[in-house]
């Protein structure tokens, strides 16, 4: 079988030197269906490896459950690498940033008091050490000394930005290769001394990840990693995008120069990204530097392939570098070609609040706690929940105040709208308007924080919750389990094309049906019009929608789509337009603020 290892100064396959010229992709950021076309334009780029980080919470969303079906079968997906001839670096964490929601890491040990994040404290280790074992039953089978793909593995990510708890990272080695894994086990960090020297141990092979001033940094790795090849295993050729900032791209010149300085200088080098994809559902994340910034629903990353896998200008530009190194496939991607563009009413279904009620109960966790239960205490990671409570009758105005908001409210004061507390203006206060009667929220977790101190916060109404300085109690909380209503709805609705057509004012579930004579190649979602909310095609989560921008299209993949009548389920909680659009080519917004 073939061998893979570090020497003074290459990696080495059956010993002899090789380059690594990888691109990162997420496999659950792609429909399953497009794996191999994902894959294979990998390959038509001149690559010869596939990176892709494992996300735990999304195999793990409850703490027994480890599901590996559809678009998180990491084993289909790296036979598929294996099938193009290609190597594979497989990177679980257990923290993987990625904007993805939480880091990676399942909420339901994040919200654990007892639990100590990312260092070597008993309860963590423990959860980490049974979700690695269940990684590495998978992987090691797949390793290249095994006849398989996987020729790199890597501890945690990125944590001499994080911590420097040595002991822990050993523990993560320890598991690594108790569990079987005996390929090289690599790092990465950006190249700053102190990150360097915080985020790795002398056994581990030391990366790093920059976008730009390749020379300089790959210097600064060397001094940290004086032997054995150099690798970027981090090139960031683009960035991504947060909800009401602009869209961001990096020249294909300027990118193309900086993975030239890095094979040039005898590097190896990981894509990231060669395709960023979609983070579909509610799995985009957030960031908070001071100011809390939920990040868009697309993950096109500005990457040679963008959102649909199309070659970007920025793909024939780093061909042609990598052409002057490795030799590069003759065949090329096919041409993309425009979506097909159409129309239909969209249609109100029913509101939100009676659709919830309709297959959940009103719960009470702590009537006397004076703030909503969290989404936490609720068990309730992602999304949206409605909770409630009585206020007595007053002549006047009253100022509601929370403690904190997490991440966005709706307010209603006896069936009327009030307004809305928003995280990132801030808010804390909302005058009610006299009258009394249910106080009704509608809490909108909108990506929990995945980089920096307030990884694994607690998501909904912090208090305490007072209306006039007096403490509100006896809460009550509603879950909307937004995947179930979308496939309830899309079962159960008549198209009446003789029922008028108004503005939906939301919260409220919306149908829209289409038909295809055949799947259609891609299509996008024009979302121009609409305010805020969450879609579906045919059951597949294209993610959330936001009017603020800069993204105002939603990526259908090909194989969500069939021959006949397709279904469209939007929840949206604002007003919306009564109509559903698809139009040829996305629209991710602006570049310029």
């Amino acid at each position: 079988m073939p061998t893979f290892t570090i020497g003074d100064a290459d990696f080495l396959l059956d010993g002899s030197p090789v380059r690594l010229l990888s691109g990162a992709l997420h496999y659950p950021r792609i429909h399953p269906g497009q794996w191999r076309d994902r894959i294979v334009k990998a390959r038509q780029l001149g690559l010869n490896t596939i990176e892709t980080y494992v996300f735990w919470n999304e195999h793990s969303p409850e703490p027994d459950v480890f599901d590996t079906s559809g678009r998180l079968d990491l084993v289909r997906f790296l036979q598929l690498v294996a099938d193009e001839g290609m190597h594979a670096i497989v990177r679980p964490g257990p923290y993987a940033c990625a904007e993805w929601d939480n880091g990676g890491l399942p909420a339901w040990l994040t919200s654990d008091p007892q639990v100590g994040l990312r260092r070597s404290e008993p309860h963590y280790l423990k959860a980490v050490t049974e979700y690695l074992h269940r990684v590495y039953d998978l992987v090691a089978p797949l390793q290249v000394d095994r006849g398989g793909p996987v020729v790199l593995v890597q501890v945690e990510n990125e944590y001499g930005a994080y911590g420097d708890d040595a002991d822990y990272l050993q523990a993560l080695v320890d598991v690594t290769r108790d569990a079987g894994i005996a390929v090289p086990l690599i790092t990465v960090d950006q190249p700053e001394p102190q990150m360097l020297e915080r985020g790795s141990l002398p056994t581990l092979h030391r990366t790093g990840s920059f976008g730009g001033r390749a020379a300089e940094r790959l210097a600064t790795l060397r001094q940290h990693q004086p032997t054995g090849p150099l690798m970027c295993s981090e090139f960031w050729c683009g960035w991504f995008d947060h909800w009401g900032d602009r869209h961001h791209t990096a020249p294909p010149d300027a990118s193309a120069a900086e993975l030239d300085a890095i094979l040039s200088a005898g590097a190896s080098v990981n894509v990231y990204m060669v395709h960023g994809g979609t983070s579909f559902g509610l799995t985009s994340g957030a960031n908070d530097k001071g100011v809390y910034q939920p990040t868009v629903t697309s993950y096109d990353y500005d990457a040679p392939l963008d959102e649909a896998g199309n070659p970007t200008a920025k793909f024939w530009a780093f061909r042609e570098v990598i052409a002057r190194y490795a030799p590069v496939p003759d065949d090329v991607p096919a041409p993309a070609v425009p979506a097909p563009e159409l129309s239909v009413p969209l249609r109100p279904v029913a509101p939100l609040r009676t659709a919830a009620e309709a297959v959940a109960p009103w719960l009470v966790v702590d009537a006397d706690q004076d703030a909503p239960p969290t989404f936490d205490q609720l068990r309730h990671w992602r999304g949206l929940a409605f909770q409630r409570a009585w206020l007595p009758t007053a002549a006047t105005e009253r100022v509601l105040a929370v403690g904190e908001v997490r991440d966005r409210v709706q307010v209603w004061l006896d069936g009327r709208p009030v307004g809305v507390l928003a995280r990132d203006h801030h808010d804390r206060t909302l005058v009610l308007p006299a009258g009394g009667g249910e106080l009704l929220l509608l809490v909108e977790d909108q990506g929990r924080v995945g980089y920096g101190p307030r990884l694994g916060e607690v998501k909904g109404v912090l208090g305490p919750v007072t209306v006039g300085g007096v403490p509100v109690r006896g809460w009550q909380s509603l879950v909307v389990e937004h995947d179930a209503l979308a496939a309830a709805v899309a079962a159960q609705a008549v198209d009446d094309d003789e029922a008028p057509v108004a503005d939906l004012a939301g919260p409220v579930l919306a149908h829209a049906a289409f038909t295809l004579d055949e799947p259609a190649d891609d299509l996008f979602l024009d979302t121009t019009g609409w305010g805020k909310g969450l879609a579906w095609v045919n059951g597949w989560p294209l993610g959330r929608y936001w009017s603020r921008g800069p993204q105002h299209t939603l990526y259908v993949p090909a194989p969500a789509t069939r021959a006949g009548r397709n279904d469209l389920v939007v929840l949206e909680l604002g007003i919306a337009a009564p109509v559903a659009r698809f139009v040829a080519r996305p629209d991710l917004g602006h570049t310029e603020a």
